[in-house]
């Protein structure tokens, strides 16, 4: 078992290697630069992603496409993934881990664009889409949307349910010394009453969670910065400096240089945001829209949100305390920067991971539920959510490595074939953006 557990790892570790950074990060540019630096409607589309009004065909609100897509992507990785960049990256890394989330929004836009062209009407009248209908319909490459699918499900039982579910067992067997079964026994109850009801279901439960847990860690964090007030400009200014520097060994910090600042910043930028793995998507083809222009606006604050706000809150505060000197790893560097405030601090670190993680295990269901449905049709959809909600409580319980790495590696590869379709539909991307984006910059909102 060792041996298949290195093997694993090693694999991972190749997977998610310069090669696909590299991969992810170009994408990113270049369809920042095909589409006239997206970017700049960042705003605009924030306002249009916090109307309710909807119009078209589509199972869900845009809000509440958009609040499922945040559910999924904003977990563990904005808090101890953070911390982990900044422990191996150091202070720069935060400062990079936010430019991948800038350029990643044209990725994100460029995703759900895709999403809505291509969508389909499925035989029980909902919709379905996301990168394996874009191979499918857009190039003709069923097989490699059959790929994307195959990987998107099994990434979405590791990465997105049992890692996340023992993540919180475990969080609350150290804080409050809760056997890790009565946790699962809660986390499975409370995650089947919402999944078994389906996409409506989910939507609206992370329509009501996902604005609460977004908007309490944020100003959490906030206060902890106030706290922390009379370093908070070293802080921002060493951040910046060391981006491009490195960082001197400091204490018991090895120190890194830029190089390792730009690795550690990026992975974890990318991996935090999933701009180009082409998991969002799929729910973004879900929603009530009255063009693909219009939901990919939409969509793409979800990177805004995950990278530019929340991951770089995180890296303020881990920074800011001076916990990262001692060289602690990620998960240590998390609980010794919030805890460094009494009571306020681990308050917020707690509800954070809790809310983080539990909105996580929503979100991805629906994301590998549509894979499943599009590998064997409408009847793998019971089946998989009942096994889904039986997942919960195997990984509440049980650590086992090889499952993580195997997870890993499954969800490095979606970006793959995901990659493909963006870079070889780009021209598409780029005309439904021709034809909608005016009339979408120039309309006014309405709730």
């Amino acid at each position: 078992m060792q041996a298949v557990e290195d093997l694993l790892n090693t694999l991972s570790g190749w997977v998610w290697g310069v090669p696909l950074l590299v991969a992810l990060c170009g994408t990113h540019v270049f369809l920042t630069v095909r589409l006239g630096f997206m970017q700049r409607h960042i705003f605009h589309a924030i306002r249009l992603s916090l109307s309710r009004k909807t119009e078209g065909p589509g199972d869900v609100g845009p809000f509440a496409a958009l609040m499922t897509a945040l559910a999924a992507t904003i977990g563990t990785g904005n808090i101890v993934g953070v911390a982990s960049a900044v422990a191996a990256g150091g202070p720069g890394a935060v400062l990079w881990m936010w430019l991948t989330g800038v350029f990643g929004i044209a990725t994100k836009y460029g995703e759900a664009v895709l999403a809505v062209k291509y969508r389909v009407t499925t035989a029980r009248g909902e919709m379905a889409g996301g990168p394996m209908y874009a191979l499918e319909r857009g190039l003709g490459l069923k097989w490699l949307g059959v790929v994307f699918a195959v990987f998107t499900a099994l990434a979405a039982f590791g990465i997105g349910n049992m890692v996340q579910a023992n993540s919180i067992s475990s969080m609350v067997k150290d804080n409050w010394q809760i056997e890790p079964w009565i946790t699962g026994v809660v986390l499975t109850v409370a995650a089947g009453f919402v999944i078994l009801g389906g996409i409506k279901s989910i939507a609206s439960t992370c329509e009501k969670l996902v604005p609460f847990m977004a908007i309490f860690y944020v100003v959490g964090c906030l206060v902890l910065l106030g706290l922390g007030w009379e370093t908070l400009g070293s802080t921002v200014k060493l951040i910046f400096s060391s981006a491009f520097t490195g960082q001197a060994a400091i204490g018991g910090f090895v120190g890194a240089g830029m190089k390792e600042a730009i690795r550690y910043g990026v992975a974890r930028g990318l991996f935090s945001n999933e701009s180009g793995l082409g998991s969002a998507p799929i729910v973004a083809a879900a929603a009530q829209t009255r063009n693909p222009v219009h939901q990919a606006l939409v969509s793409s604050t979800g990177t805004f949100w995950d990278t530019v706000v929340v991951c770089a809150m995180t890296g303020l505060v881990v920074v800011n305390s001076g916990e990262w000197v001692k060289g602690l790893s990620g998960t240590s560097l998390t609980h010794a920067a919030f805890q460094g405030f009494p009571t306020v601090g681990p308050i917020i670190l707690s509800v954070g991971l809790l809310t983080f993680v539990f909105s996580t295990i929503l979100g991805w269901e629906y994301y590998g539920e549509k894979a499943a449905e599009y590998l064997f049709g409408p009847r793998v959809i019971k089946p998989y959510r009942i096994a889904w909600v039986v997942a919960v409580m195997v990984g509440s319980v049980a650590t086992v490595p090889a499952v993580w790495a195997f997870a890993d590696i499954m969800n490095g590869l979606m970006a793959v074939p995901n990659l493909v379709s963006l870079l070889l539909l780009s021209g598409v991307i780029a005309r439904e953006t021709k034809l909608h984006l005016r009339d979408e910059i120039g309309r006014r909102p309405k709730s």
